[in-house]
Formats: C-alpha cells, structure tokens, sequence
C-alpha cells in the first residue's frame, strides 16, 4: 500500500496534537477541519476512496481536496485508488441499499486503510468526514471505526456541520458532487432524477 504526501504539513510532527482524518470529499471535509481545529487538533487530510466510479469522478473529488488543502494549509496524503479490490469487498452486496449493508462494507474497507496508515505514521487517533452528511447513519460509521485503535467518535453532522459545509463549500468554490461515490450510488441517484 503506497500512499502519496500532496502538500507540505503546516505544522512540525509533534508541535500539536495531529489527527488522521479519513476525507471523502472536499465538501464534507470543509466543516470538519475547521471544527477539529477549533478543539485544538491539527487534521491531516487521508485521501482514500476507492469506492469512488468512474475513476474521473475520483480525479475530479481528489483535486477539489486538494485545492481545499492548499485554502486551509493542511497536509494531505492519497491512498492507492483500486477500485477492483473495492468491488471484490463488496461482492454479494451489490444490490443493497444506500445505508445498508454494502456501505458498513465500504466503511470498513476504508478504515482498515486509514487505521493502518495512522499506525505506521504515529498518529495516536484518526476519524473520518463521512458522520457530516444527513445521508450517512453516524451509528453505522462509528460502527466500523471502532473495530480500529485510535478510532474517534466525531459526530461532525452535530451543531449543522453539514449546513457549515455548504457555505464553506460555496465560499470556497469547491466541486460539489451529487451521489455518494460508487456506482450503486449513481444508480441510485440517476433513478430518483427519472422519477422526478
């Protein structure tokens, strides 16, 4: 597993408390920095979405989170991108629901990654920007992460997180996208435009 250091970190290793935090999008990210940095933690960017179709739609969520990095002076590392792997995690599970069973899948698949990161790295805690979205269950995500050491419980849809990241992504002119990442999820977002 190779990962990728995108930008300088803005703070020496050791002069503040550092979390990992596993970063679906620019958007969901925005809120999330500023609220972690507000507690007093320094957040690194982790950048691990395999579960994201087709691979331009990747690149395009990619660079928004590293135009954000650049905005907000923050470091950020880029996991591998295997889609395939991802696919074969999933496998059987294809037909479920947005906030069933494939997702906890997916949730997993990428905290292993990230908990495996934050350990060889030093990170004593990491989290992820998933809980800000009123389309993901906080339940469900805490779920997967605290199979991992390390894992935070950070509820970042709380106190309108996900309101916070909407302006912030306006503010800012981030890439707003309009489906979750798979292709299940685009699916699934292509039949509810249709019945509109």
């Amino acid at each position: 597993m190779e990962q990728h250091e995108r930008s300088n970190p803005r703070y020496p290793e050791g002069s503040v408390t550092r979390v990992l935090l596993h970063t679906c999008c620019a958007v969901c990210a925005a809120a999330c920095t500023e609220r972690l940095r507000r507690e007093g933690l320094e957040p690194v960017l982790f950048f691990s979405n395999s579960n994201i179709y087709p691979r331009e739609e990747y690149e395009r969520r990619l660079a928004a989170t590293e135009k954000l990095a650049e905005l907000q002076g923050l470091e950020l590392v880029v996991d591998d991108y295997d889609h395939e792997a991802w696919r074969e995690a999933v496998k059987g599970l294809e037909r479920e629901p947005e906030k069933g069973a494939r997702c906890a899948v997916c949730f997993d698949y990428s905290f292993s990654r990230t908990s495996a990161y934050a350990r060889r790295h030093g990170f004593d805690h990491f989290t992820s920007t998933l809980s800000v979205s009123p389309h993901k269950v906080s339940r469900m995500i805490f779920d997967a992460g605290k199979k991992y050491p390390g894992f935070r419980e950070e509820d970042f849809k709380k106190r309108d997180g996900f309101k916070r990241s909407q302006e912030l992504s306006r503010e800012l002119e981030l890439y707003h996208q309009d489906y979750c990442g798979c292709e299940f999820s685009l699916n699934e977002a292509n039949e509810r435009k249709k019945r509109k």
